[in-house]
């Protein structure tokens, strides 16, 4: 089977994230990049399905040449090959899922694997606008129970289960967990709980830089990105004032129902 996975740019998790005194966007300067957390446990969970089913996987991710970087990392963990939409642009939900949909057209693959949003922007709306655009039927969330016996039959077991022409989902909801059966192809998002992705090893790496990448653009594509969402200003959170000790209970409890006021 082919499995197509996206992997997005984003700022790392653990920088520190500074807003432009402007409001405009943040301070990139001296700030991490790495691939969006959700779609590195996409492209685990496409390896495994690959391993299962043989096939191939191919990445995708839209951005500048620097994009490159996340699409190699991919290519390190094991997938096959590569496709990187270059454009300068900013890229909403909506011109990326347009882009996605029309290499899915040109690809053909059989399931569609993207993280259930990006850590950046945190909207978590590509893979559902997607599937709508592809007619195709959707599972987001996906997770999974921990029924397997052995820590090295969890490492190598998809949770994504394909069995003939569809794909049997695990989904996490707010009241617990679903099961799902959807008709392949299909979009499918996944959520953290699904698998721990793997490390790339050094003769993973070795091997990444040889393998295709391919280069188109929006242009290309004949896809128009001018955004639909703009963002108009950006400020940071406000400071959390420090903790206080108080010398009693009674004081804490006079404290928490007319200061806090959450009693």
């Amino acid at each position: 089977m082919k499995i197509l996975v996206t992997v997005k740019r984003v700022e790392d998790p653990e920088s520190k994230i500074k807003v432009k005194p402007d409001g405009s966007g943040i301070v990139t300067e001296g700030v991490n990049y790495k691939v969006n957390p959700f779609d590195d446990i996409a492209v685990e969970e496409a390896l495994r399905l690959r391993d299962a089913h043989e096939g191939e996987v191919v990445l995708v991710s839209v951005g500048t040449d620097a994009a490159m970087s996340e699409i190699r990392s991919g290519l390190a963990m094991g997938a096959d090959r590569g496709i990187l939409v270059k454009t300068d642009a900013a890229i909403d939900s909506d011109a990326a899922a347009r882009l996605v949909q029309k290499i899915v057209e040109e690809e053909k693959p059989d399931l569609v694997l993207l993280g259930k949003q990006a850590v950046d922007d945190d909207q978590g709306q590509t893979g559902q606008l997607l599937a709508e655009y592809l007619g195709w039927g959707q599972a987001t969330q996906a997770s999974k129970r921990e029924s397997l016996e052995s820590d090295a039959e969890k490492a190598k077991t998809p949770a994504i289960v394909v069995e003939g022409e569809s794909a049997k989902v695990v989904r996490e909801v707010d009241g617990g967990i679903q099961d799902v059966k959807v008709a392949l192809p299909a979009v499918v998002t996944v959520d953290l709980r699904l698998n721990e992705p793997r490390y790339a090893t050094l003769p993973g790496i070795m091997k990444a830089k040889k393998k295709e990448v391919k280069e188109t653009s929006p242009e290309t594509l004949g896809v128009d990105v001018a955004p639909k969402i703009k963002v108009v200003s950006m400020r940071p959170p406000p400071e959390r004032k420090g903790g206080e000790i108080v010398p009693d209970v009674e004081t804490l409890m006079n404290k928490l129902k007319t200061e806090a006021k959450v009693l």
